[in-house]
């Protein structure tokens, strides 16, 4: 068999079909995979959302989505209301800080979880139990209608996480927003962007939480 010229064209004509075939596989591989990681997410999203509504024994429609967040309305066997999850996300101390929420078909809170975070080990990471039930900041239970949602510096009801301050605002913030997209004409406290903002920069020039 005649041997191939190392020529710059052969070359590039070698990993042209190369390039094309690995394509081909990764591509195949995709299709096969992608499915079961869709089942997966679901899975994960159905698990979290019965964690935040304190019920097993719940459907889940489709998600909706408001003003940014994401709305998992929740009915019980029959098809009776029993709420909507609220997936929600704002900035906090260490970059995003992304919450989902459960409501009732009042407005209660029913519970909610962190579903990703960059705060500080040990100090904003603790917004994951802080405020849940029983917690030095509990927000389960309380209507963000009727209960002034923001930390005691700010004039609320909620005890912020020691030393977390940025942290505590930008998480209630986002209970507030959640709350928001399913009660647009609600008044509710929302802690301004200017705070935010404000926060922010703290963090910039400080690099401490407070």
């Amino acid at each position: 068999m005649k041997r191939i010229a190392s020529t710059m064209t052969n070359m590039v004509l070698v990993l042209t079909i190369v390039s094309v075939l690995a394509a081909g596989v990764l591509a195949t591989v995709n299709r096969m995979t992608l499915p079961k990681i869709e089942k997966i997410n679901q899975d994960m999203t159905g698990q979290g959302v019965r964690k935040v509504m304190g019920n097993e024994n719940i459907q889940v429609a489709s998600p909706d989505t408001c003003e940014g967040n994401i709305l998992y309305r929740v009915t019980d066997s029959n098809g009776q209301s029993l709420g909507t999850a609220v997936v929600t996300e704002t900035q906090g101390f260490g970059g995003p800080l992304k919450v989902m929420v459960g409501f009732s078909t009042e407005g209660v809170i029913l519970g909610y979880t962190v579903l990703g975070t960059s705060e500080t080990p040990g100090l904003g990471t603790k917004a994951s139990s802080w405020f849940q039930k029983g917690g030095k900041g509990d927000i389960v239970g309380k209507n963000p209608s009727r209960n002034k949602l923001a930390v005691k510096q700010d004039k609320g009801e909620i005890d912020a996480i020691t030393a977390s301050t940025i942290t505590s605002r930008a998480f209630l913030a986002a209970i507030n927003n959640a709350y928001r997209s399913l009660n647009p004409d609600a008044s509710v406290t929302i802690t301004s962007a200017s705070v935010l903002q404000q926060d922010t920069l703290n963090n910039l020039t400080t690099g401490k939480d407070r």
